[in-house]
């Protein structure tokens, strides 16, 4: 079953949208988790059934739940939050794929470095005036110049989960 979008343009709702990460530490005996604070984005559903848009995270929101940990993060070690404030998704082409879910194909632009990033979202929820989409995908931190690894505690990839709910916009 296919579920069809509604053309036209959609805005984010930051307020119903999540944007979180994980990552095991300490040589992988302890998972850190973090969410954006701030998050936002729009696409645009065509009329043939494909999508673009973009989704921005503030890369200073970044919350772990340790202040001395997030204000690293936020250092030139990792997101150099002061020089690249924002983490973008740019969405080049999205497509319906088998039952409810998306494919996504894209550009992740972390730290002023872009990389193709592929995903598979699914339909969570749509109806004539909002959709969610989720996803859960791994992202390798060190393609990104994200290479702080003390002692070597840091393997492996990052895990990013989001929910993001988008509501009709004005027409473009």
């Amino acid at each position: 079953m296919t579920v069809a979008v509604e053309t036209g343009v959609w805005q984010l709702d930051a307020t119903a949208s999540t944007v979180a990460v994980r990552h095991r530490t300490m040589w992988g005996l302890v998972t850190v988790k973090g969410a954006f604070g701030a998050v936002g984005g729009q696409g645009e559903v065509r009329p043939d059934g494909s999508a673009t848009g973009t989704l921005t995270l503030d890369a200073g929101t970044l919350d772990t739940g340790n202040r001395k940990r997030d204000d690293h993060l936020r250092s030139a070690d990792f997101f150099d939050a002061d020089h690249h404030p924002e983490i973008t998704f740019a969405v080049r082409g999205a497509r319906a794929g088998a039952g409810d879910t998306v494919e996504v194909s894209g550009q992740l632009t972390v730290r002023g470095v872009s990389r193709p990033q592929t995903l598979t979202a699914r339909l969570a929820g749509v109806d004539a005036d909002a959709l969610t989409l989720e996803t859960e995908f791994a992202v390798d931190r060190a393609e990104f110049g994200l290479t702080w690894n003390q002692l070597g505690m840091m393997r492996g990839l990052t895990t990013v989960t989001a929910a993001l709910r988008f509501v009709r916009g004005p027409a473009a």
